[in-house]
């Protein structure tokens, strides 16, 4: 069986890669993120913390059940679109399942920051259960993004940024930890990498990505549908304030987590053109 993993942040197009996946491809098995399923952990909230603290057993323990929960299906492959991946296990992926293949979904950032921020606060506001849990130093962390506790942060005075800015942060850090996986692993080769969401709605791109893959389609006909996972009552409108704070982030981030911004692939987008001091 190939198992095939996302490298993405939330908000990026990830329920609708599995919906384009499950309407189009034969013979596999795709999850967007495995909730209510016991031997398939979804490897948010405490597993995210569990990486940030390096607590690797913890993680292991995670990703044998894993392993089991995916070879129980029967299938040609078992994709997963979720964006835990680069939160909470990517590091020790490999160790169980090292013939992986992976789709990079990359986005606008801001759009991403937005969106992300939006989703969060829709959450809040209507008490939405078990968005919160409670970290091993004891503190509450939402259950779907990084702890802050992450050595990027480390720039800033937490207190003083907007949770828009916190999400920008993010989004720098997950595709920073995707560059840094597929070189240090030596997996581009493995790896296909998609705009989103210009190529998820051109079906000669998504009919390239199920080559790649090798996944069987239905037909000659890619069909281009599914669920865009809105936030209801919030748009992801983009303002000059979002802009201004964007700008803080990366004039107060060190070079290091910038430097892939000038490189493939984020170099063919013009908005790499904001990531840069």
């Amino acid at each position: 069986m190939i198992t095939i993993f996302t490298l993405a942040s939330g908000r990026s197009g990830t329920r609708f890669l599995c919906d384009l996946i499950k309407q189009n491809a034969t013979n596999c098995v795709c999850r967007h993120e495995p909730y209510f399923n016991w031997f398939n952990p979804n490897m948010f909230g405490e597993a995210i913390d569990y990486y940030t603290q390096g607590n690797v057993e913890a993680i292991r323990k995670l990703l044998r059940r894993k392993k089991r929960g995916i070879e129980y299906h029967k299938a040609h492959a078992y994709i997963e679109t979720s964006h835990a991946f680069l939160k909470s296990f990517y590091t020790l992926a490999l160790d169980f399942f090292p013939d992986m293949k992976l789709v990079h979904l990359v986005r606008h950032p801001l759009s991403v920051a937005k969106s992300e921020t939006n989703r969060e606060a829709k959450l809040d506001q209507v008490h939405f259960p078990l968005r919160r849990y409670k970290g091993m130093d004891g503190k509450k962390y939402f259950r779907w993004s990084l702890t802050g506790n992450e050595p990027i942060y480390h720039s800033f005075d937490l207190s003083s940024l907007s949770l828009f800015q916190r999400y920008v942060i993010q989004w720098i850090e997950i595709e920073n930890r995707a560059i840094s996986f597929l070189n240090d692993n030596d997996m581009r080769s493995q790896c296909f990498t998609l705009d989103s969401p210009r190529d998820l709605n051109d079906p000669e791109r998504v009919k390239e990505m199920f080559r790649f893959l090798t996944l069987e389609t239905r037909n000659e006909h890619i069909e281009i549908a599914g669920s865009h996972n809105q936030t209801p009552g919030a748009r992801t409108v983009i303002t000059d304030e979002d802009r201004d704070q964007f700008a803080e982030v990366v004039a107060a981030l060190p070079e290091s987590y910038l430097d892939i911004f000038q490189r493939e692939p984020y170099s063919a987008f013009e908005w790499s053109a904001l990531l840069r001091k």
